[in-house]
């Protein structure tokens, strides 16, 4: 059915122009200490998305040797030791943008966004590029609205 096709689907979208829009927050690079508290709130807000697209395991970060690698690349935003989100920046692609279900629905996925925009821009003036899942319309509209465009459509493997 034309839904379950698009449901799976990702978009990769573009970035080409200016954000005039300050963040209004300030992100710390992942630290250790902090990793059971991200996996939790990393599988909450990927455990739904996951299950809808059938992308077995549901739960799929378990332990540290997964994100070692990239934890040079991952930003947290904290508050009183409690993470309220985190976004991942690697070259010029946001990936990974989270806002703990407690949090959301109070702007930090935009602040998040906002200042992963110019944490890249920071560093280079290419195109910041991401993807998002079709079936994550909240957030597929939260990127719009910043100005990314759809330039390819994906199917999910």
């Amino acid at each position: 059915d034309a839904d379950t096709v698009s449901a799976s689907n990702t978009h990769e979208m573009i970035l080409n122009k200016s954000i005039n829009d300050l963040p209004l927050i300030s992100c710390i690079p992942f630290q250790k200490q902090y990793y059971e508290r991200y996996k939790r709130i990393y599988n909450e807000c990927f455990f739904d998305m996951r299950k809808a697209l059938d992308i077995e395991p549901y739960n799929f970060l378990n332990n540290y040797e997964q994100i070692v690698d990239k934890v040079a690349d991952i930003y947290l935003l904290v508050d009183k030791e409690e993470i309220i989100g985190s976004v991942a920046c690697y070259g010029n692609e946001i990936d990974d943008l989270i806002v703990s279900q407690k949090f959301q629905r109070q702007g930090y996925g935009k602040q998040l966004l906002l200042w992963a925009i110019w944490h890249i821009r920071e560093r280079s003036n290419e195109p910041i590029t991401l993807h998002v899942a079709e079936w994550n319309q909240r957030a597929a509209a939260l990127y719009e609205k910043y100005g990314f465009e759809i330039v390819k459509r994906e199917k999910v493997r």
